[in-house]
């Protein structure tokens, strides 16, 4: 037969008490847990903070190498188009230059008709002009300062006297197409007059014919821009240049 044995004990209540006492358990902190939540927080917050800065950083980088690359071909443009720019400046610069080259020549003509028309004007009633001859300019020797590049004039002629010859010589120092100090008489002598058109050697030995001066006067044309020469151009007829220059002027080819 089976017995039962029921102890009692553990019911009663002092018994309950005690192994209340020894039943282990974890401690749970009481009193103000602000610490714990701050603690927590920061764990946290610092993992996320990382995390952030970083995706951020990338962001920033792949908008920085996008700004990069945008720049470079901002760059590759600008290059094209300075060089484009320089190409045009040294057209442009070569078209000036030589325009600027057929100016100045432009501007050093002399027409003839202007000169003798001025020569007219200009020479006594007791002087005659028998020959007129361009003279080239030289190539200058050495150390020496470059000659007129327009040239020069030489004059021949009859004069009644010396003092005609040298009236002459000074009514051109006063022209605007030659060199003041550039007009000297060269030669002036004393000569049989020429025989008259038509005469014969028996009509001249039934009349006595006066000497007169014979001379050469040499000028060099003046250095003066035809721009500079437009009144006296004017008044001697040379309205075909005058016009061109003008026009050259209003188009701001050649200044004022």
């Amino acid at each position: 037969m089976y017995s039962l044995d029921i102890n009692f004990l553990k019911d009663r209540p002092i018994y309950q008490k005690n192994f209340d006492k020894k039943r282990p358990g974890i401690p749970l902190p009481t009193g103000d847990l602000t610490p714990v939540y701050v603690g927590v927080a920061v764990g946290v917050f610092f993992p996320v903070l990382v995390a952030t800065g970083w995706w951020f950083l990338q962001a920033k980088n792949s908008e920085l190498e996008q700004n990069i690359a945008q720049l470079e071909q901002e760059n590759q443009r600008l290059e094209t188009e300075i060089g484009n720019i320089n190409k045009i400046k040294e057209e442009t610069n070569k078209i000036k230059s030589e325009t600027q080259a057929l100016v100045s020549v432009f501007d050093q003509i002399r027409p003839w008709s202007a000169m003798l028309q001025d020569l007219r004007d200009r020479i006594p009633a007791t002087v005659q002009i028998d020959s007129i001859k361009q003279i080239a300019a030289t190539a200058p020797a050495q150390g020496q300062p470059l000659p007129n590049p327009a040239g020069g004039v030489e004059l021949s002629g009859f004069a009644r006297s010396f003092n005609d010859v040298n009236d002459f010589m000074l009514t051109l120092q006063q022209s605007r197409f030659l060199k003041a100090t550039e007009t000297k008489i060269m030669t002036a002598e004393l000569v049989d007059a020429p025989l008259p058109s038509g005469a014969t050697t028996a009509t001249t030995l039934q009349i006595q014919l006066p000497q007169i001066v014979k001379y050469t006067i040499q000028s060099s044309l003046s250095d003066v821009p035809a721009s500079e020469l437009i009144r006296e151009l004017e008044q001697k007829g040379t309205v075909g240049l005058v016009a061109r220059i003008r026009n050259m002027q209003q188009t701001g080819v050649i200044q004022r």
